[in-house]
């Protein structure tokens, strides 16, 4: 397991890429490219279209989806992971406040309950968590 230090680096990591080109979903995956053995274009390529609650605030945040993809890719082997996908989404909903990107983002109640560099680190920390890297 991870040491603090080096979890907070690899949430800045994330935040980084965030803050460069990336949107939500993909500064997360970009930030575990060595992890997966993939190449960050194309993790880059796989995020595309979840950024902004897939491009429209109405959906999942896209660093929970994000997360979520990970999970899949280091964890499944074929059976279904429902109870840890679960786990997963209530932990980032307690840290988080929400997983819908307008609810957190408040755009109807004017009150930010996570701002995106926020949720890109909570995706992090509960991947560190629950995979163990």
């Amino acid at each position: 397991m991870k040491s603090e230090k080096e979890i907070r680096e690899k949430q800045e990591l994330a935040v980084q890429y965030k803050h460069n080109g990336h949107n939500c979903a993909q500064a997360v995956l970009a930030a575990y490219s060595d992890e997966l053995n993939m190449n960050r274009e194309d993790l880059k390529k796989f995020g595309a279209s979840f950024g902004v609650g897939m491009g429209c605030l109405e959906a999942t945040c896209g660093a929970l989806c994000a997360a979520q993809m990970i999970l899949g890719l280091k964890e499944y082997e074929g059976t279904p992971l429902l109870v840890k996908a679960k786990k997963f989404h209530q932990e980032f909903e307690e840290k988080s406040g929400a997983t819908i990107c307008k609810e957190l983002k408040g755009v109807e109640s004017g009150k930010t309950l996570c701002e995106c560099d926020d949720c890109v680190r909570n995706a992090v920390l509960i991947l560190e968590e629950q995979l163990h890297f």
